[in-house]
């Protein structure tokens, strides 16, 4: 499989130590990269949990290497979630490419949320989200009304058949 058969346009990869080469590896093979530093979710198994970075100084030095290690070797833009904002503002005036915040500073050159913790899927959310709306009521409310109507037999009803054509 390739990138075509997916529709996705570049990968994002989490820094960690000797991620570069990765990195570099699939850009000099025209695979598109964006690096994301700091909180890393799809490693909180390693991490204990969703917990911001930068808070102590071994921190305040891996962040932004990590983030210009992840630039050097073709990344072409860089997530920066859940670091305080002077960490961010460093990084972004450190790497060549874009940043974008998530829980970073206003001073990224782009920011990005989640769809579902902004428009508020889920009880819980990160302290950097703000929440545009509340659907969780709107969809368990939907989804109470469809399973009633399927326990009473009323969905599907007609409208929602096909009928067998004649003729």
């Amino acid at each position: 499989m390739d990138m075509r058969e997916t529709g996705c346009q570049a990968v994002k990869v989490e820094a960690c130590d000797g991620i570069a080469d990765t990195i570099a590896f699939l850009t000099q093979r025209g695979v598109p990269v964006v690096g994301h530093v700091g909180l890393r979710p799809q490693a909180i198994n390693v991490e204990g949990g969703f917990k911001a970075k930068g808070r102590n100084a071994a921190e305040c030095a891996r962040v932004p290497a990590e983030a210009c290690e992840a630039d050097q070797a073709g990344a072409f833009a860089m997530v920066v979630e859940g670091v305080a904002p002077d960490l961010a503002d460093e990084i972004t005036q450190k790497v060549a490419v874009p940043t974008i915040g998530i829980g970073a500073s206003p001073k990224c050159d782009g920011q990005i949320l989640v769809t579902d913790d902004m428009i508020g899927l889920f009880d819980w959310a990160p302290k950097f989200v703000r929440r545009y709306g509340n659907l969780r009521n709107v969809v368990s409310q939907a989804v109470e009304r469809y399973a009633a109507d399927v326990r009473s037999g009323e969905f599907p009803g007609e409208a929602e058949l096909y009928t067998l054509r004649t003729g």
